[in-house]
């Protein structure tokens, strides 16, 4: 056995608290805002829509780095393995500066034309936070540049360390600059940019320091400005379909987010908290999917299916389980953690429906349609997924987004409604790939 019960246990659960601290930032900006009002609630919930759709096109170019890593760290390959380490920051680190300055450049007018139909005070905050929020890009990417690749090696420890004072800038810089200097938004965004620079850094730094004995991938210069065509090739061979997955899937909730906002207000702070609390149960599963990339990626490394379909089974199961048990949780205390949010009555009742329902779809369907996939993207069949994903999201979550929110009127609990259908469609595809064997064969050559 490639990896040991301990071994698993030592990579996923430093990814869980990871997970749950890079949560934890957008729900801490969302509730320490929520005291400005529920126009600035409403204002960083409109541009964090867009930012996830930004900051996860670099980070699946970054995934894609490290499945390129583990295949060669399965084979023992670590020539090629400490190379695809520096094509990835090289790629991550240009990618995220070139979208970070087309987001300043095109702040109000990506945010009119996504949002235009949105209260004036609403735009006014979206505005102030994507201007500070696109300044962080770069340095994000550096981060999850860095992240990925020490998940590569199996030390999970590195990113949960960072991702904690990480945590701790953002919520005292939080603290500092939207009570004490009175900034609002502006503050919240502020205290994130400081605390993506010194997550860059730190990743930058301990990559190139002399490193543990475990940690296979090293950079030996800080000059990473040297091209190798046929390594980025290989990177983007699978970071470009698992970011034009993830993007599109992004762009639909953008235009979901969109439709919501011709709800009113009150529509858009529910769906902003629903989706924040809804967010809580997904953290363990998202970990166990990123340790999937690790595990799975070394075993198709070292030719070994059999042991890469057994951890499949095994993690998307444990996955399974953890959701299960947090959606349960999630569902008994809707009403007392919406309250957070300091919510109107009537976006409270929103919110809380929109919690019970997305918690009895997620025990039911959410693994198989979001932990299991990336067993077989770790695999290097990321065209399949990239293409089940893509239609599923266009045909279901938007149509059915307009067809059940706006022609059958059931508001914003039709659009929570399209997406059980996405999640139920992909599930089925994936459980099939999956059994077919048809993943098999794709290993990075």
């Amino acid at each position: 056995m490639m990896f040991s019960t301990r071994d698993l246990k030592r990579l996923i659960w430093p990814l869980v608290v990871e997970q749950l601290l890079a949560v934890t930032i957008g729900m801490m900006d969302t509730m320490m805002v929520a005291g400005c009002g529920e126009a600035a609630v409403s204002g960083v919930s409109l541009v964090d829509s867009i930012n996830v759709l930004l900051i996860n096109i670099f980070s699946a170019l970054a995934t894609g780095g490290a499945i390129v890593a583990s295949q060669y760290l399965g084979r023992n390959d670590l020539k090629n393995a400490n190379l695809a380490a520096r094509q990835l920051l090289l790629a991550v680190g240009i990618l995220s500066t070139v979208l970070g300055a087309l987001a300043l450049a095109g702040n109000h007018g990506i945010l009119n034309l996504m949002f235009g139909t949105a209260d004036e005070d609403v735009m006014q905050n979206s505005y102030t936070y994507f201007f500070w929020s696109a300044l962080s890009y770069p340095f994000l990417g550096i981060y999850n540049g860095g992240a990925a690749l020490f998940r590569a090696m199996g030390n999970s420890k590195v990113s949960m360390r960072t991702s904690i004072l990480m945590n701790v800038v953002n919520i005292s810089g939080n603290a500092i600059l939207i009570y004490g200097a009175n900034l609002g938004v502006a503050g919240a965004a502020i205290a994130t940019l400081v605390s993506r620079i010194l997550g860059a850094v730190i990743m930058v730094y301990l990559l190139h320091s002399k490193p543990h004995v475990e940690d296979k991938i090293h950079l030996k210069s800080l000059n990473i400005f040297q091209w190798n065509w046929s390594m980025i090739r290989k990177i983007l061979n699978i970071g470009v379909p698992n970011g034009l997955e993830n993007g599109m899937f992004q762009v639909g909730k953008v235009l979901v987010q969109g439709l919501v906002s011709t709800f009113g207000t009150a529509a858009i702070a529910a769906n902003a908290a629903a989706g924040s609390v809804c967010s809580l149960p997904q953290i363990p599963s998202t970990a166990i999917g990123l340790a999937m990339v690790t595990v799975i990626g070394q075993c198709v490394g070292a030719g070994d299916y059999e042991q890469a379909k057994k951890y499949t089974k095994k993690l998307t199961l444990l996955s399974c389980l953890c959701m299960l048990v947090l959606s349960l949780i999630e569902m008994a205390c809707a009403l007392p953690l919406t309250r957070l949010y300091n919510l109107s009555g009537e976006a409270t009742t929103m919110a809380v429906e929109v919690i019970i329902a997305n918690g009895i779809f997620s025990i039911l369907i959410w693994p198989i349609s979001f932990t299991l996939p990336n067993g077989l993207r770790a695999a290097g069949d990321v065209r399949f997924t990239m293409i089940s994903s893509v239609l599923s999201m266009w045909i279901f979550r938007i149509a059915f987004s307009y067809l059940l929110a706006q022609g059958l009127q059931m508001g914003l609990m039709g659009v929570w409604g399209a997406m059980f259908i996405d999640w139920f469609v992909r599930a089925s595809l994936f459980t099939w790939r999956f059994f077919s064997n048809r993943w098999r064969g794709k290993a990075i050559r």
